[in-house]
């Protein structure tokens, strides 16, 4: 992907973005507060609420995930630098307040995910998940990971299932009852050309969710999937 570099602070220190970011932004406001940054050819074509992940890090063009709403403004980041498929990651805001904290738990050959919600607390040892991703195992070409909460009691029961291919970046996600929650496919831009697997539009079906807890999960789902 054909990318155009911005400086930030001096000429070491740069953000990249693809060629299909033809507006010009100001990196400042990406770390410091201020208005967020805004695309508006990224803006979703209908009226669903859309989002639009990119599996690049905008620092240095480095691996991560950085996630634009329905308006084109970046709401969530992940930035992994240099390194793929890390065993714990945090997913922030724009702003970098830390939101999730994402760690891999590995036990002889089976591998877990596990999702703390940050909350303040420095004691972060005794702390338990909020939820835990497991990968359902098996040999065909499809992939399940299967979600289970329990930061909270009232979601205890809530569970979710992803859906996809391996090696794919496509998937959705179902809850419990088999209610289709959210579906990512690959972009399109605005004249209909397919977008890199890199890019992903996920719309949400169900509405009514936390969209940083969304986006742990998808988070998690991805770095199964070895994309970022």
């Amino acid at each position: 992907m054909i990318m155009e570099a911005h400086k930030v602070f001096g000429k070491e220190d740069r953000i990249f973005c693809p060629k299909w970011l033809k507006v010009p932004f100001s990196p400042i406001s990406l770390f410091f507060g201020g208005e967020a940054a805004c695309f508006p050819c990224m803006t979703a074509d209908s009226e669903a609420e859309t989002f639009t992940l990119w599996m690049k890090s905008l620092i240095m063009q480095g691996n991560g995930l950085t996630v634009f709403n329905g308006n084109g403004q970046i709401v969530f980041r992940i930035d992994n630098y240099d390194e793929k498929s890390r065993r714990e990651v945090s997913l922030m805001d724009l702003g970098g307040r830390l939101l999730f904290t994402l760690r891999r738990k590995s036990i002889w050959f089976v591998c877990d995910w596990e999702g703390f919600k940050e909350d303040g607390n420095v004691n972060t040892e005794e702390r338990k998940p909020f939820f835990r991703v497991k990968k359902v195992l098996g040999f065909s070409r499809k992939l399940s990971c299967d979600v289970k909460f329990y930061g909270d009691e009232s979601q205890a029961s809530l569970c979710y299932r992803f859906e996809g291919l391996r090696g794919k970046t496509t998937f959705r996600i179902l809850d419990n009852r088999g209610g289709l929650v959210a579906e990512a496919k690959r972009k399109q831009s605005s004249i209909g050309v397919l977008l890199g697997e890199d890019v992903l539009s996920l719309v949400l079906v169900q509405t009514n969710l936390d969209h940083s807890l969304l986006m742990a999960l998808v988070t998690v789902y991805l770095l199964i999937q070895h994309r970022i």
